[in-house]
């Protein structure tokens, strides 16, 4: 760090981001052991359990037991109800009634009936066939949310598994095992069945797993863990794997951190319109409220706290009669963009308190159904347009980011932020790479829900291709930080040169100094990828968020 005042929480959010992105073992070790995650000591031991009930689980249920290792306990209704299925289940296998994916083949093999020895074996290979995806490993959170998700499914009694198998699962959050799953492989169809594969291996004593900061083979991760392995009976397997869990997880995990990405975009707003001297007129709250959209009036209200206390706020700085819509539409992109993840994450929460699997048995009615509700499409369709939704508002924080920089359009400011224009550059590149991030961002934002590729050999002939959905909008997300993190450096260069001039809410204020303890005022020219790439990881910590609200309340 150039300024050597590197903190203690600095340290802390590189560590979390180096242990996840790099040595992702070593990173759950660390977790379990209390690590410092998202600016918050980590006791699992003292946090209440989640009871699952399959029912009323929230997206940041998700993220407390995928990342931060909240333990789970299954009600005891929903015990009850798992072995109550699995007693009609047993009885219609006994009396050789044909149910798919029990006693007959999957998919193009449908129609073919199993024998009663066949049917042992089955399932073991259904998941050793299934076990089929590719490259590199998603993330341990996104893995254990899969497997919460899972266990949130058996909790409904419709799967007719053992409650072996939802008890092992369970016992493997609590207990810090998570198998080693490939990321891609799953059209998010039939469920992600390849990544979810991975996963059942477990049940057998197979496949890979992290266990206490260590890779190992399944076997032994479950031995050391204490763990008994289940094995897989009649229909166990594809209870385990036939649900879009994985890319459900990925996307609630993410709902969470593009709401808080959106809060971060409202305060670097604040501080481009504070240097920009913007007309605030248009952020009066009663003209959101008079056309009725939620998100607008959230967020006029959000950027209206950061700069109370301002002189700008207070209208003693002397403002255009009407600005560009980059400066004026904020609200209404920004506030479009909530509406849309708060749509998403209805959705998304919706398939993960219902029952996503094939077939679905209804001990109550005697009655087993084959269907499609493994099928992706309700979560990716909403989540296709979320994604889509975080490109646009980046698109905006550019534009804004351009103004700052062009001394036609910026009411005073040095041409790109420098004292030296000619000799110096200032964030004259910084634009460039935020541009370059964009346009990544635009290539992934077409949807993934229209890319069907027809299966197995056209019986599964529309598919959603769901975790295509999930993975890009990690990516998009991603170029997100950094391009917010560029005009938040480039808001603060500004407000260094207002300061002389008047005084700035206290939000504004807060999240200038939290930016100046990472990256100092740009007085000559410098290398900025260092600073870029601070930037990025200081909004992907989310301090300026945190420390924002703390003046100004929750920017909700």
């Amino acid at each position: 760090k150039s300024t050597g005042r590197a903190s203690t929480e600095t340290f802390r959010h590189f560590f979390i981001f180096y242990f996840q992105s790099v040595i992702p073992d070593l990173y759950f070790s660390c977790l379990k052991a209390g690590v410092f995650v998202n600016n918050k000591l980590l006791k699992t031991v003292n946090m209440q359990k989640l009871i699952i009930t399959g029912n009323n689980l929230t997206v940041n249920d998700v993220v407390n037991v995928a990342r931060h290792g909240q333990k789970v306990e299954l009600h005891p209704d929903a015990r009850k109800r798992i072995n109550e299925c699995r007693a009609m289940l047993e009885k219609k296998i006994n009396a050789h009634e044909i149910m798919y994916g029990v006693n007959t083949g999957i998919g193009e093999f449908s129609e073919i009936v199993l024998n009663d020895d066949q049917i042992k074996d089955f399932q073991k290979y259904l998941v050793y066939n299934h076990a089929a995806g590719i490259g590199e490993p998603a993330s341990l959170e996104i893995v254990r949310g899969a497997m919460l998700g899972r266990i949130n499914v058996h909790a409904h009694g419709n799967s007719g598994n053992r409650l072996e198998i939802t008890e092992t699962l369970v016992e493997m959050l609590n207990r810090g095992v998570t198998p080693y799953v490939c990321q891609k492989g799953s059209v998010g169809a039939s469920g992600d069945l390849a990544p979810m594969s991975q996963i059942a291996l477990l049940m057998l004593g197979e496949g890979k797993a992290y266990y206490q900061g260590k890779l190992m083979e399944g076997a032994d991760a479950m031995k050391e863990a204490g763990i008994k392995i289940p094995g897989l009976q009649a229909r166990d397997g594809l209870a385990t794997i036939n649900g879009s869990n994985m890319l459900t997880a990925m996307s609630a995990i993410w709902l969470v951190d593009a709401n808080n990405w959106l809060k971060q975009a409202e305060i670097a707003a604040s501080m481009s319109l504070e240097a920009l001297k913007a007309n605030m007129k248009p952020y009066t709250p009663l003209l959101h409220e008079v056309r009725g959209f939620k998100g607008a009036v959230r967020s006029a209200n959000a950027i209206n706290k950061c700069i109370t206390g301002g002189d700008l706020k207070e209208g003693r700085v002397k403002s255009k009669v009407q600005d560009a819509y980059s400066m004026r539409s904020t609200p209404q992109v920004i506030g479009s963009a909530h509406d849309m993840l708060a749509y998403a994450k209805s959705q998304v929460e919706i398939e993960l308190n219902g029952v996503g699997d094939n077939p679905v048995f209804f001990p109550e009615k005697n009655l087993q159904l084959s269907g499609a509700n493994f099928q992706g499409s309700p979560v990716c369709v909403p989540m296709d347009m979320a994604g889509a939704c975080i490109t646009m508002v980046s698109v905006m924080s550019e534009r804004r980011m351009n103004r700052l920089n062009n001394q036609a359009l910026s009411v005073g400011l040095p041409d790109f932020l420098t004292k030296g224009a000619g000799m110096f550059s200032g964030m004259m590149l910084s634009q460039y790479t935020a541009d370059t991030l964009i346009v990544e961002q635009r290539i992934l934002s077409v949807p993934a829900s229209i890319q069907s590729i027809p299966a197995a050999a056209d019986q599964e002939d529309f598919v959603s291709m769901g975790m295509n959905t999930a993975i890009k909008n990690n990516q998009i997300l991603d170029c997100a930080y950094g391009i917010l993190g560029i005009e938040f450096m480039a808001a603060a260069q500004a407000l260094d040169f207002r300061k002389e001039e008047y005084s700035f809410g206290a939000g504004v204020q807060k999240a200038k100094d939290v930016i100046r303890k990472y990256v100092d005022f740009l007085d000559i020219d410098r290398p900025l990828y260092p600073d870029h790439t601070r930037m990025k990881e200081l909004v992907k910590s989310c301090e300026i968020l945190h420390e924002v609200e703390k003046v100004t309340g929750p920017l909700e």
